[in-house]
């Protein structure tokens, strides 16, 4: 059973996810369609990317993901079919895939598949679901249109190390309104070099990264390393974001010492 995932801006409340969805099983009747998200904030391609680069390797191989955030096509930007670690994506080459892998894709394709409408305000529908069937249906990458040297570049804002801190911004803030920052496991640990240090948000100081949201009381603020190997500042029972007023692309500090 061919495994299509969405990810979109388009929220619930409108007929968006519907008609991608019928437009789906109209052409593949048995697919297996998930939803990854539909709540990224409109046109938002950082916190898409980071969704979808936290949850693609935990679908089997070719599985194909749609990508529908700001679609619209331009020479700068086709519409672009990429095979990566034995999954597809499919979506506008607006930098959004340059964040969501960290190596060089094996096959990029520029999408040259008539679509489906003669409007061009919905891709997803009438041009992204198309391609996604015939790779469902077994079709190589290559019979999707011409390939490509390379995807368009979008650089990630990474943590500035100056001495004994790391600068570090606010990148996402989930469900539980946990804060996740840009500040990896890896940095961390080779900045620290297991010394003492201050965490810094919003004039509060944490001293101690915890394993688990449960090692504090309830109502207390802590910062750990989430599944995703970022540096999360959280609280037990609670919403961190809306009491801290932190969020995406806040400032987090951090400062070393011995």
């Amino acid at each position: 059973m061919p495994v299509i995932t969405l990810t979109s801006d388009w929220g619930t409340k409108d007929h968006y996810l519907a008609s991608v969805k019928g437009m789906i099983l109209k052409q593949m009747p048995d697919a297996h369609i998930i939803d990854i998200s539909h709540h990224i904030p409109p046109h938002n391609l950082t916190q898409a990317a980071f969704v979808i680069k936290n949850s693609y390797k935990d679908f089997p191989p070719g599985t194909i993901h749609i990508i529908g955030i700001s679609t619209e096509e331009s020479e700068a930007m086709p519409h672009t079919a990429v095979l990566a670690e034995g999954q597809f994506f499919i979506g506008c080459d607006n930098g959004i895939f340059s964040l969501i892998f960290d190596e060089p894709p094996e096959k990029i394709v520029e999408i040259d598949v008539i679509q489906d409408s003669e409007f061009f305000t919905f891709s997803s529908r009438d041009r992204f679901v198309r391609a996604a069937v015939m790779l469902a249906k077994g079709d190589d990458i290559s019979k999707l249109g011409n390939p490509r040297d390379k995807l368009s570049e979008k650089i990630m804002f990474a943590p500035v190390v100056e001495k004994d801190v790391i600068k570090g911004i606010a990148i996402y803030v989930d469900n539980y309104e946990n804060v996740i920052t840009n500040i990896s496991r890896e940095k961390f640990r080779e900045v620290g070099k297991n010394r003492k240090f201050s965490i810094i948000i919003r004039g509060e100081e944490i001293k101690k990264i915890y394993d688990s949201y449960s090692d504090v009381p309830v109502g207390e603020i802590l910062a750990l390393f989430g599944c995703h190997g970022f540096m999360e500042i959280a609280m037990n029972n609670g919403t961190a974001s809306s009491l801290l007023g932190l969020g995406a692309d806040d400032p987090v500090r951090v400062e070393f010492y011995d």
